[in-house]
């Protein structure tokens, strides 16, 4: 059981050591003697763990998918009305994104570089962290279309994922309040009017 327990604890280590690698230099800008080295294993050790720098790479955002959508359904469930829904999932994706500058990077930039099989997989959750915020969006203005949901949503999140770039000398607590106020303010004034765009 130890044994089990010293090798998932090794793959966190890898995983959290790539995420800052992949960010920095680019998952092709990275190897397997990095990865190792990253984390006091030769390179050839490191398959022990994973069969691969691109089963890393999937894992990570499989990762990521997971439990941005995991989250985010519980807190949407746990919301007693659209708005506090919507209140809850800016929290969540902010503090997940001030939290992990190295994973949103990652998430954003390197997924045509996962197998395509798990890139598939990886695609479809982040499909249905979409919708989630779009039917939230709709419960709140029933006569927002869908396509004007989604593009809004797109939008949005370009400004919540845009925290490793744009941090600047504020605190994480001013940064988290200033992308939630951005945020909420841009999905239920401007981005989310169904009025026609003169």
């Amino acid at each position: 059981m130890t044994e089990v327990a010293n090798g998932a604890t090794r793959r966190v280590e890898i995983l959290a050591a790539a995420a800052e690698l992949f960010a920095r230099r680019g998952y092709h800008g990275v190897t397997i003697g990095d990865l190792g080295g990253a984390v006091g294993l030769t390179g050839p050790a490191l398959y022990r763990h994973f069969s691969g720098k691109d089963a890393v790479l999937a894992e990570m955002l499989l990762d990521i998918s997971e439990r941005l959508l995991s989250e985010g359904s519980a807190r949407v469930a746990m919301a007693p009305a659209p708005e506090e829904a919507l209140d809850a999932l800016l929290r969540w994706h902010i503090d997940f994104a001030l939290d992990n500058p190295a994973l949103i990077t990652v998430h954003e930039r390197e997924l045509d570089n996962v197998p395509q099989p798990e890139r598939r997989e990886i695609r479809r959750l982040q499909r249905s962290y979409v919708e989630q915020w779009v039917a939230v969006l709709r419960d709140m203005r029933p006569g927002l279309t869908e396509e004007r949901a989604r593009a809004a949503m797109h939008a949005a999140f370009g400004l919540l994922n845009s925290t490793p770039r744009s941090a600047g000398g504020l605190t994480r607590d001013a940064m988290g309040e200033l992308l939630h106020t951005m945020a909420r303010t841009a999905l239920t004034h401007f981005g989310c009017d169904p009025r026609p765009i003169a």
